[in-house]
């Protein structure tokens, strides 16, 4: 059926050529570790553009530098998935329904921002009415 003394030899994980400073070949040191490459973890954002332009002055939402608009939050979330980025609840207090989500998400808001006194800051809490 077989032959006597032949045995059959896999490779699975072959190990990478390493070089003296213990890198893998494609690192590109001169092998001193002194040398070496600094590598830095990739980033995950991918737009490093602006998603609300603050321009100074009156107005509300960018303008005013009340924060980002629909559309800059639509931006963000595209550029950054598994983002929760959500708008500002603008809606006056008197029309949100008592203990709902976005009546939470302004009560909190608005005490996490009670010390922003600068005009963003103030521009920001006059958005979301507190």
């Amino acid at each position: 059926m077989g032959t006597k003394g032949t045995t059959v030899k896999t490779v699975f994980n072959k190990p990478k050529p390493k070089q003296s400073c213990g890198c893998e070949s494609s690192c590109g040191c001169d092998g001193s570790p002194l040398n070496r490459k600094k590598r830095k973890a990739p980033s995950r954002k991918k737009s490093k553009g602006y998603y609300a332009k603050v321009k100074k002055g009156s107005g509300t939402g960018s303008k005013a530098g009340g924060g980002m608009t629909a559309k800059g939050v639509a931006k963000y979330r595209k550029d950054n998935p598994g983002s929760k980025l959500k708008t500002a609840v603008t809606t006056p207090p008197s029309k949100l329904k008592k203990g709902s989500k976005a009546a939470k998400r302004r009560k909190a808001f608005c005490a996490r921002s009670k010390s922003w006194t600068s005009e963003r800051g103030r521009a920001a809490r006059r958005k979301w009415n507190c």
